[in-house]
């Protein structure tokens, strides 16, 4: 059972732009629509609270309009801000690019998120029934990569940690990762970044050979339209089927996906009715445009016939 997510990742400022499709370089496009509105690791932090658990940011935030708007979103979800705002900085940003397939594109501006401190995080007390969600994004940045793995090793045996590598995930070092994943009950990643982790193209093969990696429980890889793979060590990988519906923007399905998965394994169902109930947020949430369109849990057993 999972009381509380703890989330040490990043919160950022998307600015999304939906257009046809990506410029040709040099070129320009107009953009059909377009918001700003928090993103990052608040996207995973609603997932869960939508599914009424308690949620804790424990990551870096600015002082400036951006960090404003950060705090205020995440105060409206309900989620309670642990660290005070870095001084003379802003919380960084994206530009999201979302195109008429669906796809989404990311350029990435760093801020105050990506400047946390050991002695910030070590003022945050972790409970045995909290769940720790650590993002790849944050391993990248050296200042994080630092303070988190320290944290890391003090945290309570019965803690469960969950990571998400990103697509940034060639970025952090070996040796990090050797010791994140010795410390990772649940690894998630999506197909492309099990690969580059593995060099198998194979999500069942890529899932089972991350499962021979982790110090503790398993791994979720993610295979977008086709569900997601569940693998635990010493067990066969197995195919979690994903539902079937028409894509419309696929910013932010993942970060449903862990976070529903989370609150899953909080309510103390089983790994792979979990990853179910998580596979299902994600096709709600890709028929919504917009990042942070995970759903509520009426929502997901409506699909699901509960």
């Amino acid at each position: 059972m999972i009381d509380r997510l703890v989330h040490a990742g990043n919160v950022v400022i998307d600015l999304v732009m939906e257009i046809p499709a990506l410029p040709r370089p040099g070129g320009d496009v107009l953009a059909t629509s377009s918001q700003v509105t928090p993103g990052g690791g608040y996207n995973v932090m609603v997932a869960s609270v939508r599914q009424g658990l308690e949620v804790a940011y424990a990551g870096g935030h600015g002082s400036g309009p951006f960090g404003d708007l950060a705090r205020t979103r995440l105060a409206e979800a309900g989620i309670a801000v642990l660290q005070e705002p870095t001084t003379g900085a802003d919380t960084g940003f994206d530009v999201a690019f979302v195109d008429d397939s669906g796809e989404r594109t990311f350029a990435t501006s760093v801020g105050a998120e990506a400047a946390l401190t050991y002695e910030q995080l070590a003022d945050v007390r972790v409970r045995g029934g909290d769940a720790v969600y650590l993002s790849g994004y944050g391993l990248a940045y050296p200042a994080n990569r630092a303070a988190l793995t320290r944290w890391l090793a003090t945290l309570p045996g019965d803690a469960t940690v969950i990571v998400d590598p990103g697509p940034l995930v060639a970025d952090i070092p070996a040796d990090v990762l050797r010791r994140v994943l010795d410390r990772t009950d649940w690894w998630s990643c999506n197909h492309d970044e099990a690969t580059a982790m593995t060099g198998r193209a194979d999500p069942e093969q890529a899932a089972a050979e991350l499962a021979r990696r982790t110090g503790r429980s398993g791994v979720v890889v993610r295979v977008g339209p086709r569900g997601c793979v569940l693998a635990r060590r010493g067990a066969p990988a197995v195919r979690v089927p994903a539902f079937e519906v028409r894509a419309v923007d696929s910013n932010g399905a993942g970060d449903a996906h862990v976070g529903v998965f989370v609150a899953a394994l909080g309510d103390g169902l089983p790994p792979e009715a979990a990853a179910r109930r998580a596979n299902a947020a994600a096709a709600i949430a890709v028929t919504r445009r917009g990042p942070a369109t995970a759903p509520t849990r009426e929502e997901i057993d409506r699909l699901l016939g509960l």
